[in-house]
């Protein structure tokens, strides 16, 4: 593979455009040589899911459009970039407040951190930020956990 591939896309700030996101993202990500049904993979779709809603619901109609960037370099580190023009920065909301949202970053924030990878934000030029979490690239086998899960019990123990 080459040393360095990269993919963008431009997706007008609407709800349908979640989903066209993560669409946009596997096909890439599987023109990269990473299957689609891998918890890499998974995982990857529930981050740009949370990214692109954020952008979405968060940059109150300021925001006209966003941009998904993915790089991939020497086969070892995955990027992911969600841009938006909103200049606000993403905020971890009060306990109290995230009942029904709030929770995004920290998701993926644990994802990121779960995969061995890590999320940052950084402004743009043009007065906008860019949501980056970066992971390392594994299109083989998926490792065995090290330590054996514990098996499910169900509620009646």
């Amino acid at each position: 593979m080459a040393d360095h591939l990269e993919a963008s896309v431009t997706l007008p700030s609407d709800p349908a455009s979640v989903s066209a996101a993560r669409t946009y993202v596997v096909g890439t990500l599987a023109e990269w040589g990473l299957s689609a049904d891998t918890d890499v993979s998974d995982t990857v779709r529930l981050i740009v899911s949370e990214l692109a809603t954020n952008v979405v619901q968060h940059t109150l109609g300021q925001s006209p459009t966003f941009t998904v960037d993915l790089a991939l370099d020497r086969d070892e580190h995955l990027w992911i970039g969600v841009t938006d023009s909103h200049p606000r920065f993403p905020k971890r909301l009060p306990a109290a407040v995230q009942q029904d949202n709030g929770r995004g970053m920290v998701i993926i924030r644990w994802l990121a951190a779960e995969y061995g990878g890590r999320l940052t934000v950084r402004p743009t030029r043009e007065g906008g930020k860019t949501v980056c979490v970066e992971l390392p690239w594994r299109t083989g086998p998926e490792p065995a956990s090290a330590a054996p899960r514990a098996p499910r019990r169900d509620a009646r123990g």
